[in-house]
Parts: structure tokens; sequence; C-alpha cells
């Protein structure tokens, strides 16, 4: 097993963005983009793996998704099943146990059949985690945690409260969220989770990424002391 430095974060976020623009620089539909950000996330994966990484988690489609063009939706949604029913059992065989995070309100029936399948496929796997947000909001997470209380009658008086109604309660927090493309913004990800995160910007699109941007990555996160919210004196 690679590893880079002593210090390996153990849950890493990434917010897969440029997909589009990887495209349109190339002058190709926005789907072939998506295509191409899926082969980047094997090789991320692989690599996630390789350093020592025990959850990875993406940002792969956010509840603000569903605005964009229907053709781009649909096909982002053939894109998944395609995917998961090819890749599954690789994935499998690697040890990578996939979950998904999110709301299923909306979803189609047949997406969600394959959500299902690919997680009871890899229930058992414990090499690394791959944690996929999918129809994801960070607010509608946090809505969704207090109503689901409210159904249990349980009273909210701590974290620990609110925690164990979120969408995977048992997963550890991001301790690097990692954003792709250049922009500097959560855009609603993990904003319960990654409270004390520590941030990576590039400027590569995520189509490009791989092995050597996340060893970069890794390698900055390792020079880093987490306050965990202590604020330095002056």
């Amino acid at each position: 097993m690679e590893q880079q430095s002593n210090n390996i974060p153990k849950h890493v976020a990434v917010i897969m963005d440029g997909n589009g623009r990887w495209a349109k620089k190339r002058g190709l539909p926005r789907l072939l983009g998506h295509r191409a950000g899926v082969e980047a996330l094997e090789r991320t994966l692989r690599a996630a793996a390789e350093m020592g990484v025990s959850v990875l988690s993406v940002y792969a489609f956010s509840t603000e998704n569903w605005n964009r063009p229907k053709m781009e939706v649909a096909g982002l949604m053939e894109l998944l099943q395609r995917y998961a029913k090819a890749k599954v059992p690789e994935l499998k065989k690697s040890g990578v146990k996939v979950l998904f995070c999110g709301s299923r309100k909306g979803v189609p029936e047949e997406v969600l059949n394959v959500i299902d399948w690919s997680e009871s496929e890899t229930a058992a796997c414990d090499r690394i985690t791959l944690a996929v947000c999918f129809n994801y909001g960070g607010r509608q997470e946090i809505i969704d945690a207090i109503s689901a209380a409210q159904q249990a009658g349980t009273v909210i008086r701590s974290e620990d409260d609110l925690r164990r109604f979120l969408y995977l309660p048992d997963l550890p927090d991001p301790d690097l969220v990692i954003r792709t493309s250049g922009e500097l913004r959560l855009s609603n990800f993990w904003l319960w989770q990654s409270s004390y995160s520590e941030f990576y910007f590039t400027d590569t699109l995520w189509p490009d990424f791989g092995k050597e941007e996340l060893k970069k990555a890794l390698e900055s996160y390792s020079g880093r002391e987490r306050r965990y919210g202590r604020v330095e004196q002056l």
C-alpha cells in the first residue's frame, strides 16, 4: 500500500467540478465530459485506496442539478446505472464498499433499484468506502434530519441527537474537502459534516484529476495543524 506521509486523512471528500468546461474546451457534448469524469473517479478511488484513505466521498449529483437541461439529467441517470452495473462487481473484488448519500425523493425507481443493489453487493467490503452523494444537498439533509427526529419523537438537545438522523450517521466527518476547477465554494456539500474540515482547491478540471493531483492534496493536508474550531489568540 502506497502512503505519501504519516498523516493520511481518514475521509477525503471531493466536489467533482469542471466536467462541462472540460468538454467545452474540446468542443464535445457535456455528457462526454461527465463520462470522462467517471474515469477520473476510477483513477482517484484507486489512488486513494493505495494511499491509505478509508473513505472517499464524492459530490455526484446535487438537489439543484435537477434544474439542468432534461437531456443532460437523463444522460446522468443513464450513466449512473450503466456505470454501476458494469463496475460494481469489479469494485466488490477490490474491496470497495459503495454507499449512497442523499434523498430518495424524486429519484426514478430504476435508479433506486441500482443504488440498493450496489450497496447490498458491496456491503461486506472493507478496504475503502466510496460514498456517492447523489440527489444530495446539505441544507436538505439537515431539514430531513430534523423531520425524522420529530417523527421519531426525539427532542434534539445536542449535536449527537441530530447526527443520528443524518443520511449516513456512522460515516466519519471529512478530514479534507477537495474542490476542482478553481471554484472556491462548498455548493451545499457536507454543510454539517465539514464544520472542521481542511480545504484544498485546485484549478485542475475534474476529468484531468488523478493520482498525482490527489497526492498534492494529501501532501498539503499533511503539513497542516488541525485546530477543530480553536482560534489562535492574537
